[in-house]
């Protein structure tokens, strides 16, 4: 930006608002001067010109927010215009918490065709660039990025079954996720709380986040476990960041459960002691103090291997249902461990429950 100059003409000008420009200091009136796609000038511009001129008198001026994690997939293919997130003031939706548009293969489109709920649409992509293409053309008013969904890759490659890949796998995993590094990824999401995604041990997230480090992609996640063993998972989004030689952040940091709310501070005290030493890594949180989640959160992880049909079969049998409930019904929030293959893993409850979904039908998952 340059200092104001009455006699400049800019595209836009707005006028009159008090201006909060993020630094975090009181809001201060001052004009803001536009041209293209840039902020040219801000302060008093009462002798600038512009061929569009708003009246902000009253009302709030500020920067784009970016909203970090964003599940507007596939709101935005249904109404491009984003209004619920614009009229908030975002300008920016970043997507790929775990899941992300590409890349699909054809049995990942065949499920999520199989399982579109209200919004029905066609597949007219197979890699993540593509899909951030098909938004552009179905035309957004926001702009979108896009981390490369961990569990999207794993699934590309394994299916939704509860194994480690072997090494050529998991080669062709890391191909995947440089494809879309080359496509414009911000790096490799996941979240390690839902089915498939927890499946996947510490070093194929390690060798997931070096692809995407190789050219300046980070590692965000939905640690592993976000009540109990809160300080364990922060460990292990660590040790990936540390390994990956990149950047690392812990999504929505929390620590659910009264009875756990004393691991927040240890948690921070790692994040903490890890950036000392040099790690570049750090935690975003929600604005509010009320979360949610599906009921796939509060359910053992073994029903749900191999995918939604797998999983509701599982759930029809009188012998496995009832061992379903009474895991959930004696395992409270802040107590409860999987019963997963690896005794080292453990998944924590959701604070709220709402509908029973696949972990990767967009159908589910991708509302906002």
């Amino acid at each position: 930006m340059t200092p104001a100059q009455s006699a400049d003409t800019y595209d836009l000008i707005v006028r009159n608002g008090t201006l909060y420009d993020g630094s975090g200091m009181p809001g201060r009136y001052a004009d803001v001067g536009i041209r293209g796609d840039r902020v040219a000038s801000v302060g008093d511009l009462s002798g600038a010109r512009a061929s569009t001129e708003i009246d902000a008198s009253g009302r709030a001026v500020a920067p784009g927010i970016i909203n970090v994690l964003s599940w507007a997939n596939l709101s935005l293919i249904a109404d491009g215009r984003g209004m619920s997130d614009l009229k908030q003031g975002v300008t920016l939706e970043i997507m790929g918490e775990g899941e992300s548009g590409g890349p699909l293969n054809d049995a990942m489109k065949a499920d999520i065709l199989q399982h579109q709920g209200d919004i029905k649409y066609p597949i007219d992509w197979t890699t993540l660039g593509e899909y951030l293409d098909s938004l552009v053309r179905r035309g957004i008013s926001l702009n979108v990025a896009s981390f490369v969904g961990a569990t999207s890759v794993r699934v590309y490659v394994l299916g939704e079954d509860d194994r480690d890949p072997t090494p050529t796998e998991l080669l062709q995993m890391q191909e995947l996720v440089r494809q879309a590094m080359r496509e414009g990824a911000l790096g490799v999401g996941s979240s390690l709380i839902y089915a498939p995604a927890f499946f996947a041990e510490t070093p194929e997230l390690i060798a997931l986040a070096q692809a995407a480090a190789e050219s300046g992609g980070g590692y965000v996640s939905h640690v592993r476990n976000e009540s109990h063993r809160l300080e364990t998972a922060i460990d292990e989004l660590i040790e990936i960041t540390r390994a990956s030689g990149g950047h690392g952040e812990a999504y929505h940091l929390k620590a659910a459960g009264e009875a756990n709310w004393g691991n927040m501070a240890r948690a921070i005290a790692k994040i903490e002691e890890a950036r000392r030493q040099g790690v570049a890594v750090s935690a975003n949180m929600y604005t509010y103090t009320a979360g949610s989640t599906g009921f796939d959160a509060a359910m053992p992880l073994w029903v749900q291997a191999g995918g939604l049909d797998a999983w509701i079969a599982r759930l029809k049998d009188p012998q496995q249902r009832a061992r379903v409930i009474e895991k959930s019904a004696t395992h409270p929030l802040g107590r409860r461990t999987s019963s997963a293959r690896r005794g080292r893993r453990t998944a924590s409850c959701s604070s709220a429950s709402r509908t029973l979904r696949s972990s990767r039908s967009p159908a589910r998952r991708w509302q906002t």
